[in-house]
């Protein structure tokens, strides 16, 4: 009966005090966090703990949830916050590395996925390679405009910036997209393109 309710149905019930409809819940968005906690963490451990993060402030913040918008959007919102909150105190407990071994890092990273043989002919694979390698805001764009099919003025209000300026973000993001799929790509890219 709960997979037939809309998110909002789902938000009324539990503020309503069903509380067990909250995990249907989570079960329709679970995937959606998780891939935008990747997108961020760059491991699972650190994706997992964000996603687990996010659905525990969203449960504790429902009650603000205004259901002009979508749930999704303002999990979106949840989820950003969660992970630059995070980030930032990882980052605080890590030294900073140079450019130098920056570079050898990446040089590895891609020699480790060349290696890697059939997996690697996929351009799904590349994809996501390449958006990994994105500044997270710039991941953050891409990753909600074509896999969470969010609109501009969605994405707009998730990052709490104008459509119009998200525009020009995301053309900005699938230029640096593009680099780094012809860096992965070398030659191949000219095929797809």
């Amino acid at each position: 009966m709960q997979q037939k309710l809309s998110d909002n149905d789902l938000i009324t019930a539990i503020l309503e005090g069903n509380t067990s409809a909250y995990a249907e819940l989570v079960k329709r968005h679970q995937r959606y966090v998780f891939t935008l906690a990747m997108r961020y963490a760059k491991n699972r451990e650190d994706a997992e703990e964000i996603a687990q993060d996010t659905f525990v402030k969203a449960y504790r913040a429902l009650g603000t949830f205004k259901q002009s918008s979508k749930f999704s959007t303002w999990l979106f919102t949840i989820t950003y916050t969660t992970a630059m909150t995070f980030l930032r105190k990882k980052r605080l407990l890590t030294d900073s590395i140079n450019d130098e071994e920056s570079g050898i890092q990446l040089e590895n990273h891609i020699s480790a996925y060349q290696a890697n043989g059939i997996e690697q002919r996929s351009g799904y694979v590349y994809l996501n390679q390449a958006i990994e390698q994105l500044l997270p805001d710039d991941a953050a764009i891409i990753t909600l405009f074509y896999k969470g099919e969010q609109s501009l003025e969605e994405i707009g209000q998730a990052l709490k910036m104008e459509p119009n300026t998200v525009k020009v973000k995301l053309h900005r993001a699938r230029t640096r997209l593009k680099e780094k799929l012809q860096f992965l790509l070398k030659d191949e890219v000219k095929e797809l393109l």
